[in-house]
């Protein structure tokens, strides 16, 4: 097949140029115009497929739910939005549920299925702090221990490759040693840790920070928190909501413009409420949650925010559009960055020979006009 635009991304830039996809794989990169295209979409930009690493659910569906069908569903619409791979996320809860929870994902995964690729397993707590807790249950929140996460990676079959979790509360950092050695990507989040503290968990193998501004200490010139740890520790991923509503577009572009290009990454912190209308109610984390008119989702006990339904398209022109941050810096956050983080960067990502065929076709407006994942266009 090839695919050929007068707009598309490689290295850093958009040129003129055409795509030979064989296999699933981008096989060559040939000149706009050299051979005759099977399509042509002239001055449409095409970019890498959107990587989602902090999604729980959509459609209707969430990953503790543990059902097959709600999964491929969701696999099989989330590239309307142009995500062609995430990772399907928990919530905290009982380890009866979760064990369900991560089988399943693992089950689906070994099963087939269509649409988005399925990259593993995000698992959001147990392991967090009370005070900063959000959404999550408290009364599932429990002390990590490497004890209870071999369970998990056990039922999940080796397909949890990022977790979230309180480092302050890893004894000794016991169970960020045993991660880190052994794969998975260390996220803090739902964290009470000091600037200090966060140093030390990236002395001792964390290496990103879930939806930075909400959900940990805040900043402060005297007591910088983790979001200043976020700001300084130029090399730590750092997720964010980009959404509009967990953090305004000024802070979207106070954290990309000292980020930088190359570790900041944008999530969708999606639930299942998305696609769902206004008014929706649904039942996260044992918590009522209400969807209110400009997408955001609330609890309905305190009001407080509790994930979102954004779809990563419009999260890119929210960036560009609203928060002036440059296209290169938006672009990264969903594609480079996150396979980089998740060590995926060898086969998603980006627009090279070798690579994935996972691609997005964009319109003016950021809607998605085409995706394609692992060549096969989906729309």
């Amino acid at each position: 097949m090839l695919i050929q635009s007068k707009k598309i991304w490689i290295a850093d830039q958009f040129v003129p140029a055409m795509l030979e996809v064989k296999d699933g794989r981008i096989s060559d990169i040939l000149p706009y115009g050299s051979r005759t295209a099977d399509t042509d979409y002239n001055d449409l930009r095409i970019v890498p497929g959107f990587l989602d690493i902090h999604c729980h659910g959509a459609y209707g569906f969430d990953t503790n739910d543990a059902n097959e069908d709600g999964l491929r569903n969701w696999t099989r619409n989330v590239v309307d939005e142009g995500v062609t791979a995430f990772l399907a996320t928990t919530i905290t809860q009982s380890e009866e549920v979760l064990t369900k929870a991560v089988a399943n994902v693992a089950r689906v995964m070994e099963d087939g299925y269509e649409g988005a690729e399925i990259l593993g397993i995000h698992f959001e707590g147990p392991y967090l702090d009370m005070v900063y807790k959000g959404a999550q249950p408290e009364q599932h929140i429990v002390k990590p221990t490497v004890e209870q996460f071999r369970r998990y990676q056990e039922a999940a079959k080796g397909h949890i490759r990022y977790i979230t979790m309180a480092t302050e509360t890893d004894e000794d950092f016991a169970l960020t040693h045993y991660l880190t050695e052994n794969g998975v990507t260390v996220s803090i989040g739902h964290s009470a840790a000091t600037y200090e503290q966060a140093v030390m968990a990236y002395a001792h193998g964390a290496r990103s920070m879930t939806h930075v501004y909400n959900g940990m200490t805040p900043f402060n010139h005297r007591a910088n928190g983790l979001v200043g740890a976020a700001y300084r520790i130029r090399t730590m991923y750092g997720e964010i909501i980009c959404d509009g509503n967990h953090s305004t577009t000024a802070a979207l572009n106070n954290y990309f413009m000292s980020k930088g290009p190359d570790y900041s990454i944008m999530i969708s912190d999606a639930l299942m409420a998305k696609g769902s209308p206004a008014g929706s109610r649904y039942i996260f984390g044992g918590n009522e949650i209400e969807i209110y008119p400009d997408g955001s989702a609330h609890l309905t006990s305190t009001g407080g925010l509790a994930g979102s339904t954004l779809r990563l398209n419009d999260g890119l022109r929210i960036l560009v559009e609203e928060a002036m941050v440059p296209f290169n810096y938006a672009i990264n956050s969903c594609t480079i960055n996150p396979a980089r983080c998740i060590g995926a960067d060898d086969r998603k990502g980006r627009i090279g020979v070798g690579m994935d065929a996972d691609l997005v076709v964009l319109e003016p407006d950021y809607k998605v006009h085409q995706t394609y994942c692992m060549g096969r266009a989906q729309l």
